[in-house]
């Protein structure tokens, strides 16, 4: 049975009703029982929350947390710990693992674990068969299992064919797929921009032209069928432009972008080495300055991490064989104040539909909010309050941003009316 709580005094932001105001919040049963000031709780735990925000719980919908198969990088529980620590409340694993999440065992099995962390962990499953790009999964069954959408996240689709046959399927079922945008033939070697920083490193690069083509296909794929799709971890601003034609068109077209993406450039793989080599590459201030545009206009609608944990040894190798990609549930929301809140970009309400609301609704759920009869799901931080990253739960520690002196530190991250983390 959930304890009762009282959470006094916070500054609560809503981003479902637009409330942004101090309050009481009285979880009772593990729902929101009552909001208001001067609450009396009735022998519930108090929590001191003056000075504090109160938020529903952040929601990630692109996560890798390595399980089944890869578990010395991460596992469910890990990654369910750090998820807890930044905040987040729910999310949702890809379907890369090994093997991947291409049938409805291997998604029980990513469930079922989840059942058991805390936090609520969805899944995604695979959009085609081992990942290959060449046969659609058993949709119809994946989905009646309880997949939360379908994604080959990884992997671009490369056929025609099998997206369009994919996105019709998806229609039909009223579930959306996420797409991989980088076209292989274009790019000389991932994981860098190809460009001033990728020659000075005489190393081939990917050009965000390998974004942007599958980018419009896809625009125009969705267009015409219907289908509900979100272009993921969005690097580039020609792609942030054709996100937003294909919205005026009509298409039901979303868009998700990383912290690492709208806060450093390619410059940064000079400082952080392979720790900012990821695919998509980080590309220039140009790109940078597109991305936070469409999240100031909503082009782009969510704020992903695309938490990609690496063992130090593998990122230790050099930049040609090291593997893509930054673990990020930790500091996403530090990160999103600091680069989009504190410089004016954003408000901390538009910033928590961003990481909140937005990525539930494209994925079909009932949005987290702090009002009377909703799941106490919910995140309490510092807004300006400042803490070191670092010391991650996450097995692995590959980010450029440890070390970074970071606002919003986390303090309580409640779910289902239980306490998940306390910092």
């Amino acid at each position: 049975m959930c304890e009762d709580m009282l959470i006094r005094g916070a500054r609560v932001v809503d981003p479902v009703t637009g409330f942004d105001g101090v309050e009481d919040i009285l979880i009772r049963g593990g729902v929101i029982a009552q909001t208001g000031q001067g609450l009396t709780g009735g022998g519930a735990r108090i929590i001191d929350a003056r000075g504090l925000t109160a938020a529903p719980g952040l929601m990630d919908g692109h996560v890798h947390f390595r399980d089944p198969g890869q578990t010395w990088k991460e596992d469910i529980f890990t990654g369910a710990a750090a998820a807890a620590r930044g905040g987040f409340t729910t999310v949702i694993c890809m379907a890369n693992t090994v093997p991947p999440v291409d049938n409805v065992d291997t998604l029980r099995y990513v469930q079922k674990k989840g059942e058991q962390t805390g936090i609520h962990v969805l899944s995604a499953a695979a959009l085609t068969k081992g990942m290959q790009g060449s046969e659609l999964t058993d949709m119809e069954e994946l989905e009646a299992a309880g997949a939360a959408a379908f994604t080959d996240d990884g992997k671009p689709v490369m056929d025609e064919r099998i997206l369009l046959a994919g996105m019709k399927k998806a229609g039909q079922l009223g579930i959306p797929i996420s797409l991989h945008e980088e076209d292989p033939a274009l790019i000389g070697a991932p994981g860098v921009n190809q460009g001033a920083v990728s020659r000075s490193l005489d190393y081939a690069g990917a050009p965000a032209a390998a974004e942007d083509v599958l980018t419009a296909r896809d625009c125009m794929l969705a267009l015409y069928t219907g289908a509900r799709i979100c272009i993921q971890h969005i690097s580039s601003g020609t792609s942030v432009e054709l996100v937003r034609l294909a919205k005026k068109l009509g298409a039901d077209v979303h868009a998700e972008a990383t912290p690492h993406h709208f806060t450093l450039t390619q410059e940064a793989v000079l400082r952080y080495g392979t720790n900012a080599r990821m695919n998509p590459p980080l590309r220039t201030q140009e790109d940078r300055r597109k991305i936070i545009e469409g999240l100031m206009d909503g082009t782009i609608d969510m704020i992903v991490t695309d938490h990609a944990p690496h063992s130090r040894q593998e990122k230790e190798r050099p930049m040609q064989s090291a593997p893509s990609g930054i673990t990020g549930l930790e500091t996403s929301l530090g990160l999103g104040i600091r680069s989009l809140v504190q410089p004016g970009y954003i408000s901390l309400l538009k910033l928590m539909q961003l990481m909140s609301r937005n990525p539930a609704e494209f994925y079909g759920m009932i949005p987290g909010s702090i009002a009377e009869g909703y799941p106490a799901d919910l995140v309490i931080f510092g807004e300006n309050e400042e803490w070191t990253a670092g010391d991650f739960a996450s097995k692995a520690s590959n980010s450029p941003f440890a070390g970074w002196t970071l606002p919003g530190r986390v303090h309580y991250t409640i779910c289902g009316g239980e306490i998940v983390y306390r910092g």
